[in-house]
């Protein structure tokens, strides 16, 4: 890739970006959340074209219009969340959009022996016959990388692929990619997690606000090295408040009730009337359009038109989404996504928010929005419990928890600090821990 940029608006995602990928290597795509490395592999897969810059590959310049284009040029990715159709099996998923089916026929056993081939060579087990549903993460994130492989994928782009893993899983995991770089193949890593980073990389190359920080490779360079330039300054200071106990239970309580013992008959009425999602990936209706997708809680509470609309208006304004609610979400960006899927989770006025990633697919003005307005309904009484990688994003908050490996290892009280001064001692609490540090304080 030479100097690619890809700019939405005024916004620059990715900046001038050099990257090469040589045969048989593992690159490291390595940056905090939103410094433009799903962007930039969305770029080579042809979902997103190029604002400038070009694409070679094998020394030869290429246009990839499509992921089907990259498909056919040997370019396949595994994305954080698996396309996988749930409704098929685990052989359906790897063979739809067959090259070698004739019209509506095509030779199974014939296609099961050369899947059963590529399972065995690289160590990717599968059960052929299993419904999707009905295998684990794990072997979901096998068949991926079975159909860009059966696909005839040389370049594979893996992108958070060890997110969701147990700790056994990412070993065989790593065995698998250098099994495919022994023969060849090469692999893009993304990933923010240092210790995998320095255990499976070839080379490093370090994204920061949407460009190319450096390129080193693994043996010229350490965790803190890498942190430092991922953050870009030096790690230093006593970020630590480490005050939690380890203690836990098994109750969840809402308001003095242990919501765990709530009958399952009556846990849909329970979530509607306590609960607000923001899903990571949206989870909305292509069939609905944004404002029916919106209105679907009140809907199903029984709710009129005039209701509803009272409550959509102000908060379709502060969200910036007035002019797209007739559209549908197939004709909207990402990010119009998720701002619609904040407003689902907020029509309701929900006791609690639980936000799952809810600016990772917005700019940085529409994330600022979303923020202020979690800030006002929390000010108003409202709870938000948010999951996130972006330190930004978790500096509005009044605390902040850390987890690592399973377990809770810090937490931070904002108290009387000022946001820049949350924001930097998140960052630097998220680079000790993604180092192992937990013995820093």
């Amino acid at each position: 890739m030479e100097h690619v940029s890809k700019r939405f608006g005024d916004f620059y995602a990715n900046k001038d970006i050099n990257l090469t990928v040589y045969k048989g290597e593992v690159l490291t795509l390595l940056g905090e959340n939103g410094a433009g490395k799903s962007t930039l592999m969305n770029v080579l897969i042809g979902l997103y074209q190029p604002t400038e810059g070009s694409i070679y590959l094998n020394g030869k310049k290429v246009r990839i219009d499509s992921p089907a284009q990259a498909v056919k040029l040997g370019i396949g990715m595994v994305h954080q969340h698996f396309m996988l159709v749930e409704a098929m099996t685990v052989f359906e998923n790897i063979i739809l959009g067959d090259r070698n089916t004739r019209g509506l026929f095509i030779d199974r056993e014939a296609r099961k022996k050369e899947i059963l081939e590529l399972s065995a060579r690289y160590g990717l087990d599968v059960e052929l016959d299993r419904p999707i549903t009905e295998i684990a993460v794990g072997a979901q994130q096998r068949v991926e990388i079975l159909k860009a492989l059966y696909r005839g994928a040389e370049l594979l782009v893996l992108d958070e692929p060890s997110a969701a893993l147990t700790d056994i899983e990412v070993e065989g995991l790593f065995k698998i990619m250098r099994k495919l770089t022994e023969e060849g193949k090469s692999v893009i890593f993304i990933s923010h997690k240092m210790r995998e980073v320095m255990h499976i990389s070839d080379r490093i190359t370090i994204l920061r606000a949407g460009e190319v920080v450096t390129t080193l490779r693994r043996e010229e360079t350490d965790g803190q090295a890498l942190a430092n330039l991922m953050i870009g300054r030096e790690l230093q200071g006593d970020y630590f408040r480490s005050d939690y106990d380890g203690s836990h239970s098994g109750e969840v309580l809402l308001d003095g009730k242990n919501i765990v013992t709530i009958r399952e008959r009556d846990i849909a009425a329970f979530r509607r009337d306590h609960l607000g999602f923001v899903f990571q990936d949206f989870n909305l209706l292509d069939t609905f359009s944004l404002r029916d997708n919106i209105f679907l809680p009140l809907v199903l509470a029984g709710k009129d038109y005039e209701f509803m609309d009272a409550r959509l208006r102000p908060l379709a304004k502060q969200l910036g989404i007035s002019d797209i609610l007739e559209k549908y979400p197939y004709e909207v960006s990402g990010g119009q996504k998720q701002r619609c899927a904040a407003a689902r989770a907020l029509i309701t006025e929900p006791q609690i928010v639980l936000a799952d990633e809810p600016t990772g697919a917005l700019d940085s003005r529409s994330s600022d929005g979303l923020l202020e307005l979690f800030g006002e309904i929390n000010r108003d009484g409202q709870t938000i419990l948010m999951v996130t990688h972006s330190v930004k994003a978790a500096s509005h908050a009044g605390r902040v928890l850390f987890l690592r490996d399973g377990q809770v290892y810090h937490q931070l009280y904002r108290g009387g600090e000022t946001q820049e001064s949350q924001f930097r001692r998140i960052s630097d609490t998220l680079t000790v821990l993604s180092q192992g540090g937990e013995s820093h304080a």
